[in-house]
């Protein structure tokens, strides 16, 4: 199944599968109830230092999107069952930036896919 990326401010479902969430920081106006997550993986989120660099600044996607994997790399174990449970059930990554197509969610899939998920 392949991994879903969905905005925290989007309506759960039931086809979202495992929820998580990939943000560092917690989505404002979202309760912990309301996210119906399954984890929270804020350690494998952007540096806060890159998260900052990066806001709102579409123009730096690139140079992002290239640190971002840099950092991913030092998590390849904490990602690993992650992308293990993407080819046996539907993963939803929960992300609550704006932007549908430069977020770190977007580079965590591709990641994901690097290691192996569908």
């Amino acid at each position: 199944m392949p991994v879903r990326m969905k905005r925290a401010y989007d309506s759960p479902s039931s086809d979202d599968g495992y929820r998580v969430l990939v943000d560092r920081l917690w989505p404002r106006g979202i309760s912990k109830a309301d996210a119906k997550l399954d984890n929270w993986l804020k350690s494998i989120a952007p540096s806060d230092e890159l998260r900052k660099w990066f806001h709102r600044d579409p123009s730096r996607w690139g140079e992002f999107r290239r640190r971002y994997l840099s950092e991913l790399k030092e998590h390849r174990e904490i990602l690993r069952p992650l992308a293990q449970r993407a080819n046996k059930e539907r993963v939803t990554l929960v992300y609550s930036s704006n932007d549908s197509e430069r977020n770190n969610a977007v580079v965590l899939k591709q990641y994901l896919k690097m290691l192996g998920a569908v």
